[in-house]
């Protein structure tokens, strides 16, 4: 590979779309600044679910085509983004999407058998290796990911987050695996969330539109579902406000599994985009260097 930007963003994803619903703003604003954006996405969604009636052959329970499908999906996000660094773990097809129900309590869980090829079941020293790979490549000074509990609870989401963690560490020992290149040290590590207070105001403003149907059931000064992520906890807000159209055309190009005029995108059709063109970040390794308001609105700040 040719010389690389001064500034290099890697995101950690589970499968294609992943990254546009909670990164797209922020990649198309880094590409556009100059930044390399890289996309490593683990699986290819192989067992999602077919939102498109004559693309329903896809399925895994059918031809079991959606994979191959689904890449060319994350291709066309991906320009719609600018993105042009983007590759799956291992090569395309190396971990097999897990799949997933959902449990008692509402959130996603492994399904009860899944296949000795999913990315659940890899030893993770596997996938890591071949994250660790990337790092020393791309030598990032960001990465972004999901939390512990990968958002919602999905299996590969998990995974992933277990995968960009460990393979972070060993990438930076310089005693690990000389193969697979020279050691390097991520300075700051975020895993995406999605801001409580944000999202409680659009439910209510729903509300008092005389929306009861959207988010059914949820109450804005309620108990809200495990996916949001208190404030408190929140680091980095990157507002991408001029950047929303091209985030909702990158949604668009994953048609098979997104409607972006149903209920989880309503918040940004009525809303003016306030919710999906802020994207919120927990710091969880380098140094916090807000702004006046408390917050970073630069995923680089400090560095």
């Amino acid at each position: 590979m040719s010389e690389l930007p001064a500034k290099r963003l890697l995101l950690v994803h589970a499968h294609p779309d992943d990254e546009t619903i909670n990164n797209g703003v922020t990649m198309a604003r880094y590409v556009d600044e100059g930044v390399h954006v890289t996309l490593v996405t683990c699986t290819l969604g192989e067992e999602g679910e077919v939102l498109v009636p004559e693309l329903g052959h896809l399925a895994s329970d059918q031809t079991d085509a959606l994979g191959p499908h689904r890449i060319t999906e994350l291709a066309e996000a991906m320009s719609e983004l600018g993105v042009t660094d983007h590759r799956f773990l291992g090569g395309e097809g190396r971990y097999r999407d897990t799949g997933m129900v959902w449990d008692d309590s509402g959130n996603a869980a492994p399904p009860p058998d899944p296949r000795p090829d999913t990315f659940w079941r890899a030893d993770l020293v596997k996938p890591a290796n071949d994250l660790v790979a990337v790092i020393r490549e791309i030598r990032p000074q960001v990465l972004v990911t999901y939390d512990e509990w990968g958002g919602y609870g999905h299996p590969d989401h998990i995974q992933a987050h277990r995968v960009a963690m460990y393979a972070a560490q060993l990438a930076a020992a310089p005693s690990y695996r000389e193969d697979l290149g020279d050691a390097w040290d991520v300075a700051k590590i975020y895993w995406v969330g999605i801001a409580e207070s944000g999202f409680r105001e659009g439910i209510r403003k729903l509300r008092e539109s005389g929306d009861t149907t959207t988010f059914e059931g949820m109450d804005p000064d309620g108990e809200l579902p495990r996916f949001l992520t208190p404030d408190r906890l929140i680091s980095c807000v990157v507002d991408g406000s001029q950047y929303i159209d091209r985030k909702m055309n990158a949604l668009k190009a994953h048609a098979t599994q997104i409607t972006v005029d149903g209920p989880f995108f309503a918040l940004s059709n009525n809303l003016g985009n306030e919710i999906w063109a802020n994207e919120a970040y927990r710091l969880v390794k380098g140094i916090h260097s807000p702004d006046d308001d408390g917050l970073e609105h630069d995923l680089f700040a400090g560095l």
